[in-house]
């Protein structure tokens, strides 16, 4: 049995009809009429609406999408820093989420949230240039209630500073040497940090889910 469907090339669909067993949607952009015989959507230009939806759907200017990734340091030895870091936020109680931007441009490289609502930051420094160029870590105590270093096994401890906490990890896990103190964020900054966070982490998995969203409905999501 075959039946006569169309489909909107574009973002801007306004509305959707039935017709039999196939669909109309209607915009202000133009219209792929398809036909549909036994379960498949053939297209009248020759293509089939099940192989092209990467091409339909990212809706903005019909731009290649680049693969996306779900956050993280960029070296190899930060990375497998960042791994064992998540591990041990896991270990207590903390869900984690890497390279989250923060209001101010920077981004911390792994930022936890625990039951309670506290905020950690752990700013990952692979090796000693790392931290020595970083000149403006202290910034990350205003958007958390507690910032750490963390540095794999090999890393001369004795440099860092001692008002923050340590974390030594590698790709397995990794231990909390020293506690960081505790200074509460004030509840507005708390709210909106910890929507920040949330959003972040649904929008990655959001792409993981669909790779061409970002086109389609992201642009306003700072954080894919």
């Amino acid at each position: 049995m075959k039946s006569e469907a169309t489909r909107t090339v574009g973002p801007e669909c306004v509305g959707i009809s039935e017709s039999g067993h196939g669909r109309s949607r209607m915009s202000g952009r133009s219209v792929i009429t398809s036909r549909q015989t036994s379960g498949t959507v053939q297209c009248t230009n020759g293509r089939s609406m099940t192989d092209i939806e990467d091409h339909v759907d990212n809706a903005v200017n019909r731009v290649t999408i680049p693969p996306v990734s779900p956050g993280g340091p960029q070296s190899q030895a930060a990375r497998e820093i960042c791994r064992g870091v998540v591990r041990v936020l896991s270990a207590h109680g903390l869900t984690a989420i890497s390279e989250l931007p923060l209001p101010n441009g920077r981004r911390a490289d792994v930022m936890g949230l625990a039951a309670d609502g506290a905020l950690w930051i752990v700013e990952i420094k692979s090796c000693i240039e790392d931290f020595r160029a970083d000149h403006k870590w202290h910034e990350y105590r205003d958007y958390s209630d507690r910032l750490f270093f963390a540095v794999d096994p090999d890393f001369p401890r004795e440099i860092l500073p001692e008002d923050a906490g340590l974390i030594v990890a590698d790709r397995y896990g990794g231990e909390i040497l020293r506690a960081a103190p505790e200074v509460r964020l004030p509840a507005p900054k708390r709210k909106a940090m910890t929507l920040r966070l949330a959003r972040a982490a649904a929008s990655r998995l959001a792409v993981q889910l669909d790779p061409t969203l970002p086109a389609a409905v992201g642009l306003g999501i700072g954080d894919v």
